[in-house]
């Protein structure tokens, strides 16, 4: 199951490693970073035995119910319709597709359908800083839960009236998850952290130069000879579409001027993973599953209460959408992109965002495979211009 664009290359990987080693065995594939064609086109002539492919967690199983029991499957089922699009949108889900990194690389001129003069804001700090204590409450009215009741829990319409299924609705899962945000608070299971600063920047080509900010930081006005490079990030391109590239929304070196670019780490603590752990090992499913879920959105729902933290602070929250259900889909100015996804896929610039922010001070840790440790963490590099949003790179 993939959920990262480049865990869909490692599949490749493993397929002819399995080729190798002359297994031949029923082999399913699925997850939000993979298309239907990807699988059926590029994966499935690749492997020497057979390839499925399943739309979600709930095809796996019946493709496997199948094979267990020595009956062909059936052609892959196509997506389930959904009445209302949001059903299967999460926040990561929004931004997934393939990329094609050689092409990608291949083309370094910027696109000339974003706005090159676009108003700087100033930030209130240079640099990176920590906020705890926040409260749990704040994060609540942040959880989209839509993701959560139907993507999460599974709690779905199906063949239901839309009465029917929001009887369901009221009577049993919302009190639940009320008294379930309750114990939460109660036991202090979440324990929202997050670490955040803002950093001078410039673009030059696909590459986003970070400088040390200078000392000292007390004021926005520096010279560009102030400045020192510090690290540098490179993004990919698309080949096709508008030609867009993360780099192209900061200003180019050659502009001589000065941006700014936010990066934020977010996380709700290690105690939540280990009360994760303790319920499954319990063969408490449903405890875990309606748990987890809320672990895992409750990250989502911190990254998005403290986006809008840094417009505010960035002075560009004017555009917010008045209700928190449309900052979901990018209601406000500018983006929030994640590493790994299709603008920026290397999960090792993970490593370089640890750099500014050291969110080792928030009890966060990058794993081998440059994985947020604990799980219920989510990172982000900030982009304020307005033209900002999400894009495929294919």
């Amino acid at each position: 199951s993939g959920l990262l664009v480049k865990s869909t290359l490692v599949m490749k990987e493993n397929l002819e490693e399995m080729n190798e080693r002359g297994l031949t065995i029923p082999v399913i594939l699925g997850g939000a970073a993979l298309t239907r064609r990807y699988v059926e086109q590029d994966l499935r002539p690749f492997y020497k035995g057979k390839v499925f492919y399943a739309n979600d967690a709930f095809d796996g199983l019946k493709l496997m119910e199948t094979i267990k029991n020595d009956v062909e499957p059936e052609a892959t089922s196509e997506p389930k319709k959904v009445e209302d699009a949001e059903e299967l949108l999460t926040g990561s889900e929004a931004k997934i597709a393939l990329v094609t990194a050689e092409e990608a690389k291949a083309r370094t001129t910027p696109s000339s359908s974003v706005n090159k003069m676009a108003p700087i804001p100033k930030p209130p700090f240079w640099g990176s800083k920590i906020v705890e204590d926040i409260p749990l409450d704040d994060v609540f009215k942040y959880v989209n839960d839509v993701a959560l009741i139907r993507g999460q829990w599974r709690v779905v319409k199906g063949k239901l009236s839309p009465e029917e299924y929001q009887k369901i609705l009221d009577e049993k899962i919302l009190p639940e998850y009320q008294q379930l945000k309750e114990i939460v608070k109660r036991d202090k299971l979440l324990q929202p952290k997050v670490v955040y600063g803002y950093f001078p920047c410039q673009s030059k080509g696909n590459d986003l130069i970070i400088y040390k900010p200078p000392t000292p930081v007390a004021k926005f006005e520096f010279k560009i000879s102030q400045l020192r490079e510090w690290l540098r990030f490179s993004f990919p391109r698309q080949s096709d579409d508008r030609n867009l590239c993360i780099a192209d929304y900061f200003a180019t070196v050659e502009s001589r001027r000065i941006d700014v670019v936010a990066f934020h780490l977010v996380t709700v603590g290690k105690v939540a993973s280990e009360y994760s752990k303790k319920l499954f090992k319990a063969n408490n499913y449903k405890d875990y599953l309606y748990f987890h879920g809320l672990s895992v959105e409750s990250a989502e729902a911190m990254a998005e209460l403290w986006h809008k933290k840094v417009r505010e602070e960035l002075g560009i929250s004017g555009k917010d959408a008045p209700e928190i259900k449309r900052l979901f889909s990018q209601g406000y100015q500018g983006s929030r992109f994640s590493f790994g996804y299709p603008a920026c896929p290397n999960l090792e610039d993970q490593a370089k965002l640890f750099k500014l922010l050291q969110p080792e001070r928030i009890g966060v840790k990058l794993t081998e495979e440059f994985q947020l440790d604990p799980e219920q963490s989510t990172s982000a590099i900030i982009v304020h211009h307005p033209d900002a949003r999400y894009f495929n790179v294919k």
